[in-house]
């Protein structure tokens, strides 16, 4: 990579040249960004994961952008058309859209108008209008010798007509001219739309737009891509509306150099063509793929906020779970899963209509709580929910003295998870709505580990995401989970397949190994032992070892984020201490380390340690808390044991409930009842909010109070303003 690019990265990212030169030549050695960001911050100046893929996105842009440059001056110079001032012009270009409006003259074109006119011995003409020398003559007389009936020019308005054509052309191509047209329309454009077929939309969903019109440079990603869906459900007709006068002068000022010209006419008829026929669609389209552009990146953005978040929410140790998919005419289906996830017993119960069979039911669930010791329910939110929710509750009140309680678990993807080749292959015994009970219920106990099996998609906290480009929504979102699952790390002896493959520097396929080796050879003791498994090379241990746990194994540091190329640092100044590494596995040695840990001169044991002051402050924080899983922290599920109704719901009611989903306009938040309630942007806080998630995520507990219940549409307005 050349100096001026890693000069010009480092100034658009605010970031010294040292910190991106470092960086570019880890990402080409093939490093992952989760290994880079943790086990090399003394190369990267400390930069976090966010940053390093900022500079692989800007890296891949540049280089792309280079290696367009290089065509288009070749493509260019074939046609022995190539001046020194275009080929500086395109190597100076900063931006894509810059080389590409450079290029546009000289592009093999598909037949147009102009090429038409161009055949039929019309270009000599035009440069004529072009060139504006001419104040005194016959435009009639300067045609004529062009006409000829045998190539359709019958008359002098035939002439002129071709003549213009190629004159628009001209303009068209002009890439200063689109520059400063692109310039106003983007600054003064406005986006508008209109009802086409207001019948097609029977829940009114688009009645905000059927008469609409914001600025371009101010309309909100959400509505751009509301527009977009509507204008492709056929409801609405969008456009985009620039000041037209405007930018016909500001044409006339870049073409016209004599206003006394005797073609003058004819060279205002061109330019009034080149903008409306030829140079206003094409900026539209621009403009609108632009929009469409920002708005996925938000929309992404958005999605992969939460659910990172909702991929943190804290597992649910040492507790027996069931999980309940629920439903109707086929029955609730009910399983019982131990601590570390293995599915111990399962049923189908019929306690809504059209069987009914409450009494049975009872009994079953009853029998399987008291035989499992079962803690915790978790009940899916779908079809049957609030019924199952009411059954649970009566259970619970008649039966365990409150030794039992339960949560709404969100099953966005389960049926998903259900059918997949990954459920099959763990379950081929069982049917598909089964599957998803045992989904429901591990997602309590585990969310990574049970999520991560599941499309990111169909996760369902995003917003609009089945509007979005689907390869950029799963490549962020891929990078989310890959980020999640290498910051939280592994148990490398009891972690599946579907998680391990997101781990730094493994795939698939080394992920099936790995699981292999472990049946056949029993469980891991050291990280070392990862070198006997088939196709897993030294580069792949390197980035992958560090994030891998074995928490009995033979050396205790195996438990901790410390990486085996640092061990020995790690033993010496554990020695340096007088402690040893079977000391972080005591109650009471540990203790006693952790205080001695805060005392230790950083700068002087880094030196005397041969490592660099970041790792060391690594190594600290990882033998002060072996074993410690970051998720931990943070708030636990919301359980109940009894349950609300709408009905239920009085206005400034304070609840307690759990964020389900944050968008643009606020946050969804369940609080008990069927329904979710909306937090508006404006009843998140008593400050002003620019954005939600700068308020809350995805599985935080709220306190909220209730604004209305509107019964009749079912809808909850909430405010966190208490």
């Amino acid at each position: 990579m050349t100096q001026g690019l890693l000069d010009l990265i480092a100034q658009e990212l605010q970031l010294k040249r040292s910190q991106v030169k470092g960086t570019v030549k880890l990402l080409d050695e093939e490093n992952t960004v989760p290994f880079i960001a943790r086990y090399r911050k003394e190369i990267t100046g400390g930069l976090d994961e966010t940053q390093i893929r900022e500079i692989e996105e800007r890296v891949k842009y540049l280089r792309n952008l280079e290696k367009r440059k290089e065509e288009v001056i070749r493509l260019i110079d074939e046609q022995d058309k190539l001046t020194e001032e275009l080929e500086n012009k395109i190597r100076k270009a900063k931006i894509l859209q810059e080389v590409e409006d450079l290029y546009r003259p000289y592009k093999q074109k598909r037949e147009t108008r102009a090429t038409r006119a161009r055949e039929k011995g019309l270009e000599p003409l035009a440069e004529l209008i072009w060139e504006q020398a001419l104040v005194e003559g016959d435009l009639a007389e300067l045609a004529r010798e062009y006409l000829d009936p045998e190539l359709e020019l019958e008359t002098i308005e035939d002439v002129y007509q071709g003549a213009r054509d190629i004159i628009a052309e001209w303009i068209s191509d002009d890439a200063g001219i689109r520059k400063e047209i692109r310039k106003i329309s983007f600054a003064k454009g406005m986006i508008t739309s209109r009802a086409k077929a207001e019948e097609l939309d029977e829940t009114g969903k688009y009645e905000l737009y059927y008469d609409y019109q914001e600025p371009v440079k101010k309309v909100p990603p959400h509505r751009i891509l509301a527009l977009n869906r509507g204008e492709k459900e056929e409801i609405l007709q969008v456009k985009v509306l620039a000041p037209e006068e405007e930018i016909l002068e500001l044409i006339k000022k870049a073409v016209i150099t004599n206003s006394k010209s005797i073609f003058l006419d004819e060279l205002i008829s061109a330019l009034e063509d080149a903008y409306k026929r030829l140079i206003a669609p094409s900026i539209e389209r621009e403009i609108r793929n632009s929009l469409t552009d920002r708005a996925e990146e938000h929309a992404i953005e958005v999605f992969a906020r939460n659910l990172r978040a909702l991929l943190l929410q804290p597992p649910l140790r040492g507790h027996v779970v069931m999980g309940i998919d629920p439903g109707y005419r086929t029955g609730s289906k009910v399983c019982v899963v131990e601590p570390t996830g293995k599915l111990l017993a399962t049923a189908t119960i019929y306690p809504h209509p059209p069987q009914q069979k409450v009494a049975e039911a009872k009994e079953i669930v009853k029998e399987m709580i008291g035989q499992y010791g079962v803690s915790s329910i978790a009940i899916g939110n779908g079809t049957a929910s609030r019924e199952t929710e009411f059954f649970i509750a009566e259970v619970i009140r008649e039966n365990t003295q409150g030794s039992v309680n339960y949560t709404i678990v969100n099953e966005a993807g389960a049926s998903v998870y259900s059918a997949s080749e990954v459920a099959r292959e763990e379950f081929p015994e069982l049917d598909v709505a089964m599957r998803g009970a045992i989904s429901i219920a591990r997602r309590l106990q585990d969310p990574l580990a049970e999520l991560v099996k599941i499309d990111p998609k169909s996760i369902g906290v995003g917003l609009y995401q089945h509007d979005i480009n689907p390869n950029r929504l799963e490549e962020s979102l891929q990078k989310v989970v890959e980020s999640v699952v290498n910051y939280v790390g592994v148990d490398l002896n009891t972690v599946s397949p579907s998680l391990l493959q997101y781990v730094a520097g493994i795939n698939s396929s080394v992920a099936r190994n790995i699981v292999k080796h472990r049946e056949e050879n029993g469980p891991f003791r050291t990280r070392e032992e990862l070198k006997n498994v088939y196709r897993l090379g030294d580069k792949t241990f390197t980035q992958a070892a560090g994030f891998l746990r074995i928490s009995n194994g033979e050396d205790p540091l195996a438990n901790t984020p410390i990486h085996p190329e640092s061990y020995q640092a790690a033993r010496g100044l554990l020695k340096s201490l007088n402690f040893s590494v079977e000391d972080i596995k005591s109650g009471d040695r540990l203790a006693e380390l952790r205080k001695e840990l805060k005392k230790v001169d950083l700068e002087s044991m880094a030196e005397e340690l041969g490592v660099g002051l970041p790792t060391l402050k690594d190594i600290i924080a990882a033998l002060s808390q072996p074993g410690r899983d970051p998720r931990d922290k943070l708030p636990k599920p919301l359980f109940r044991t009894d349950i609300l109704t709408l009905e239920d719901l009085k206005t400034d009611m304070i609840l307690q409930g759990t964020v389900r989903n944050v968008v643009d306009f606020g946050a969804f938040v369940d609080i008990g009842v069927k329904e979710d309630g909306l937090v508006h942007i404006s009843e998140l806080s008593h400050n002003y909010i620019e954005d939600p998630l700068d308020v809350v995520q995805v599985g935080d507990i709220v306190s909220v109070r209730i604004l209305d219940v509107d019964r009749r549409r079912k809808r909850i307005s909430l405010s966190m303003k208490l």
